[in-house]
């Protein structure tokens, strides 16, 4: 089971009705921070050279049974080894490459959601080719939540075979209550079949989310 991090010493802001996708800059990467802040609906990434907290007025989510595998996607899953928690910091790595388009994570990040993993709070889902990594995601497991952070891929339909991996995982007895947060919806995504909630109605499957006890990670 996870190690409970403590409280945060941070005042986290509740996003209103008139508030856009960044809710508040500051605050640290503490895991005990990070943890508060995905209960609360939140999640980091920085901005112009400031730490900040977001949650997307239009949230995108997968639905554990909207999954889109397509046919070639169903011939990828045969191609390659799938794994989890075998290399959380070299998954991490690849999705921090700075020659990615859009590549955000950095040093403090890397490091922030290492302490993370260490504690049983951060996972990843790895992809292999011929015993090299290849692709995979890694995100944060708070009771039936699973927030998606990143994902990458150095081979055809790598990262799409770890999504399906992970789908695969969270799809237990709790599947009806489970939440997989993947941010926002990107046209990648949606052909994916990840679709926009409302800030409201993502607070509202949060909430249940978070009710549902242990984690398919454990063991």
């Amino acid at each position: 089971m996870p190690v409970d991090p403590g409280p945060t010493p941070w005042a986290l802001p509740t996003p209103g009705p008139r508030t856009g996708d960044l809710v508040a800059l500051g605050a640290d990467l503490e895991p005990a921070t990070l943890v508060a802040a995905y209960r609360a609906g939140l999640f980091p990434m920085p901005v112009e050279g400031e730490l900040g907290w977001w949650s997307p007025v239009r949230r995108g989510i997968l639905p554990l049974d909207g999954l889109v595998v397509s046919r070639s996607l169903r011939r990828s899953l045969r191609r390659y080894e799938v794994t989890v928690d075998t290399a959380f910091t070299e998954v991490v790595a690849g999705c921090a490459d700075p020659d990615r388009d859009g590549a955000w994570i950095d040093a403090p990040m890397a490091r922030a959601y290492q302490r993370l993993h260490d504690l049983g709070w951060a996972h990843s889902v790895e992809c292999w080719a011929d015993g090299t990594l290849v692709g995979g995601l890694y995100g944060v497991a708070i009771g039936g939540l699973f927030a998606g952070e990143s994902m990458f891929s150095r081979a055809t339909d790598a990262s799409k075979v770890a999504l399906v991996h992970l789908v695969s995982l969270l799809r237990d007895e709790h599947a009806g209550a489970r939440l997989l947060d993947t941010q926002w919806q990107t046209p990648h995504l949606a052909t994916l079949g990840v679709v926009e909630v409302s800030r409201e109605e993502y607070f509202r499957r949060l909430r249940v989310a978070l009710g549902v006890p242990g984690s398919p990670f454990s063991g």
